[in-house]
């Protein structure tokens, strides 16, 4: 006998659903994003099956589209993600998130003496992978910031 598969979460009419984002870093990316506070409608899951991930969380924003800076903090916290443009029921667009080389105004310097910290002037880092992840480095003082410590400066 054959089983359907069944949708966990509604489709959306018009919108951004996130996928591929880790269970642990859901409330990471909907706080990076500004959507707890954006007045949008929103559906999400979490500890979802994914052959990729083991387990997945999952965002789906109707009428939401995303700009370039809020795709590059969620590539921060989630660098599996895959973004889905739906238009009219219909994913239009799948676009994985990429790690910029560079990363401008995104995140924090660690570095308490660093002059982004005391001076208005916008943080500048350099990207690079390393076996745990992400590492930033300050284009000013060149502290480098590991992915765990990365304070992610949120969306407005």
């Amino acid at each position: 006998m054959e089983t359907k598969k069944k949708l966990k979460v509604s489709a959306i009419k018009n919108g951004t659903v996130i996928d591929r984002i880790p269970s642990g870093e859901l409330f990471h990316v909907i706080e990076i994003l500004g959507l707890s506070k954006g007045g949008f409608q929103m559906t999400f899951g979490t500890n979802l099956e994914s052959k990729v991930l083991g387990t997945k969380a999952i965002i789906k924003i109707t009428d939401k589209f995303f700009e370039e800076d809020d795709v590059n903090r969620i590539a921060l916290v989630a660098p599996d993600a895959v973004l889905n443009i739906i238009k009219d029921y219909k994913v239009v667009e799948k676009r994985r998130v990429v790690i910029p080389p560079e990363i401008c105004g995104l995140v924090r310097c660690l570095n308490p003496r660093c002059i982004t910290n005391h001076e208005p002037v916008k943080t500048r880092f350099t990207t690079s992978m390393s076996p745990e992840g992400i590492v930033l480095s300050c284009h000013y003082c060149e502290k480098e910031t590991t992915q765990q410590n990365l304070q992610i400066i949120s969306s407005s």
